[in-house]
Parts: structure tokens; sequence; C-alpha cells
């Protein structure tokens, strides 16, 4: 079992990954560097939704509107720090030969972004002064 500083030491040592086990079909480790960018892509999004909100709604009440900036912000780091150890672990899985780990953090976000969804949705429906 790997600690956790032994896990964010291989963040910024990729080639102490590769020295690990076999070297998997490259289609596979270039699936899951695809993999890792869309997940960026996604913090990205978040991140700047985020400052979307916080900076184009400025009627919306201040909780309310904080509350919906930081909610996406916080989303977009997450997303941004799970990519990083997803894609690690995915490829000394792969160079092992085993399966591929499992995470919760995809519904995590999905519902994340559901429940700011909603709160817009509300927003929208009712107005912004409540």
């Amino acid at each position: 079992m790997i600690t956790f500083v032994q896990g964010l030491r291989l963040w910024f040592a990729p080639g102490r990954v590769r020295e690990e086990g076999e070297t998997p079909d490259y289609r596979f480790s270039l699936a899951n560097e695809r993999t890792f960018l869309a997940w960026l892509r996604t913090a990205l999004a978040l991140i700047g939704g985020g400052f979307a909100v916080d900076q184009f709604l400025p009627d919306l009440r201040w909780g309310v509107r904080v509350g919906l900036a930081l909610a996406l912000l916080v989303a977009g780091v997450l997303c941004a720090l799970r990519a990083v150890n997803h894609w690690v672990r995915c490829e000394r899985a792969m160079r092992r030969g085993e399966d591929l780990p499992a995470s919760r953090f995809p519904a995590l976000l999905g519902v994340l972004v559901a429940v700011v969804a909603l709160a817009m949705v509300v927003i929208v429906v009712f107005g912004w002064e409540g």
C-alpha cells in the first residue's frame, strides 16, 4: 500500500511510475492521458463558472452568490487534484496488470453540479431578489 506522501511524490515524478511493472500498450496510456485532460477541462469550466456567478450576478444576495461561486470553485480545485491523482493511480494499475481503481468522485461531482444547477434554476424562475 502506498502512503499519501508517496502518492504525492509520484504526482511530480512520473518517471518513477514508469519504473513499476511492465509498459502497457501505449494506446491505454494515451487514453489515460486524454481522460486526465478531460478532467482538467472540467475543472477549468467549474472554476470559470464560479467566477462567472460571482462577477456577473451582483444583484444576487451576497450569501447565495458567494455560496454558489464557492461551491463551483471548490469543485474545480478538487477536480483538478483528482485528475492528477487518478492519472497516477490508473497508470500504476495498468503497469502492474491490476484492475483500474474505482472512484466515487464522479458521482459526488455530479451531485454537486446538479445542486448548484438546481439552485440556479430556482434563481432564474423566481428572480434574483428571492
